[in-house]
């Protein structure tokens, strides 16, 4: 005899509360089918946003990928090797040259012991991507950065309008959705979020809130308004939200079309460098006879 979402609720790990709120509410209204094709919407929107951001930095890393393991290679296999020849020939090199096939005799010297510093990097790059509070510093650390930070706000805070926009449309209350919506932004933000809360439950208008306490851009402000005067709230909260995701997505393919050329050519630059140092004392050699 419970109700769906209070059979729902004792199931967490399978329906998060974001979807039980959803149903709960539709209860009230009477209009599950549509509340469910609401929140099958929103997923799917986000999923769309972050297929974008994935398959834009998939190239980037290959290519970071494929310059690091090309730059190991010729570390670590060829340059001690070159190190070897031009150290039983005697050969005069240049400064760079030798400092390159310095490390050349360090690998082919202590090469367990390179590999298994090398190793773990490795492990501790990979024991940091998982570790929660690193991840948070790094987190931190990016919020920080002009450009990047500003991007990182603007999609929390679109996710968060859309995540708004839906739960109103569906029937739930303003004071419970945004207590809800908290859960989705950077610590940061949460706190502007709870003194924003807390003047719209003292009576101020939501846009003169979420401004107040910067959770607002220009044009979400002015849709804010428009929500406000017409009693659409939660229908223009979504149009924030597809605003702003429009907006990341176009800076986004921006950055990557920047990006990929800069990369590519530090790169190419990277392993040159390495090829024409270990072949100098070669050019060297041969103007020399000449």
């Amino acid at each position: 005899g419970n109700s769906l979402s209070s059979a729902l609720q004792q199931f967490p790990l399978a329906f998060p509360p974001l979807y039980v709120s959803t149903v709960q509410a539709s209860e009230r209204t009477s209009d599950l089918a549509p509340a469910l094709g609401r929140y099958v919407a929103y997923q799917n929107q986000l999923e769309a946003i972050r297929k974008r951001l994935v398959n834009a930095a998939i190239y980037p890393a290959l290519l970071i990928g494929v310059g690091g393991l090309v730059s190991l290679f010729l570390l670590l296999y060829v340059v001690p090797r070159f190190s070897r020849i031009y150290e039983e020939r005697n050969v005069d090199l240049p400064i760079f040259s030798k400092l390159l096939l310095s490390w050349g005799q360090l690998v082919e010297g202590h090469g367990t012991l390179v590999m298994g510093i090398l190793a773990g990097l490795v492990i501790a790059g990979a024991y940091a991507l998982r570790n929660a509070r690193i991840k948070a510093r790094i987190g931190n650390l990016l919020w920080k950065l002009p450009a990047i930070g500003e991007r990182l706000m603007l999609y929390q805070l679109a996710r968060f309008y859309r995540t708004i926009g839906m739960l109103l449309r569906g029937g739930t209350p303003l004071p419970t959705a945004l207590r809800m919506g908290a859960e989705l932004l950077h610590p940061l933000l949460r706190a502007r979020l709870a003194m924003a809360s807390r003047a719209v439950n003292e009576g101020r208008p939501v846009s003169e809130a979420m401004e107040a306490n910067g959770l607002t851009t220009i044009i979400a402000l002015r849709m804010l308004t428009v929500g406000e005067k017409s009693g659409n709230m939660g229908e223009m909260m979504e149009k924030i939200a597809e605003f702003h995701d429009e907006e990341i997505s176009r800076w986004v393919e921006w950055f990557a079309r920047l990006f990929e050329p800069l990369l590519m050519t530090a790169i190419g630059l990277v392993i040159g460098a390495i090829v024409v140092l270990m072949y100098m004392p070669i050019f060297e050699l041969a103007g020399s006879l000449k």
